[in-house]
């Protein structure tokens, strides 16, 4: 069976590569060839308008990650720049207006995880890597669900799409970004959760 890896998201400058079973769905992959550097993600974050000064040491070090941990995922520059987006953009009337939201939705369970997920986030815990691998591993022994049926509404709920695994790792960008002072404010986990279930209710 072929081994899959996590990049750990760590306030220090380099992530970590930490071994995980193989078999759980919250493993994250080895990516394809990483093309991407931090430069490339501050120079987006200029153009969108998400970043209006030089960076901060603390606000080069997120890029940092944020080209580590997504760079291997976009096959182009302007693939990159569309998962940054999911980052600095979140309206939950907007997501949930969707057609393919509603399909998430309307799954068994959908809307049970995404209010059980809402329940865990309340703490205001930092979702890290390990917080994130606590609250689906939560997830799965109080709703006894496993692949899409779980993850979608999670990713719906919190990246604003349910799509695959590179959706796992914006939102372990969230609530690291919604410490900085970005131009535009980026809404940490727990303000998104909170924001989706008031809007579905």
């Amino acid at each position: 069976m072929q081994a899959a890896f996590l990049l750990s998201f760590d306030p220090s400058p380099c992530a970590t590569i930490r071994s995980m079973p193989a078999d759980d769905p919250t493993d994250l992959p080895v990516a394809a060839t990483n093309l991407f550097t931090s430069a490339d993600v501050i120079a987006i974050l200029w153009e969108r308008g998400w970043l209006a000064s030089e960076p901060t040491p603390e606000q080069f070090a997120w890029c940092e990650h944020a080209a580590a941990i997504l760079g291997g995922h976009a096959a182009d520059r302007g693939a990159l720049a569309d998962l940054l987006g999911l980052v600095f953009h979140y309206d939950a009337r907007e997501i949930i207006s969707r057609v393919e939201s509603h399909a998430v939705l309307s799954r068994y369970a959908g809307r049970d995880v995404i209010r059980q997920m809402g329940l865990l986030l309340l703490d205001g815990v930092p979702l890290t890597s390990d917080r994130f691998k606590e609250i689906v591993t939560a997830l799965k022994g109080g709703l006894e669900l496993r692949g899409r049926e779980l993850f979608h509404p999670i990713r719906l709920s919190l990246a604003g799409r349910a799509g695959e695994g590179e959706l796992d790792r914006i939102i372990l960008l969230l609530d690291e970004a919604a410490e900085l002072s970005f131009a535009v404010p980026v809404k940490s986990a727990r303000t998104r959760i909170l924001e989706f279930c008031a809007t579905l209710d």
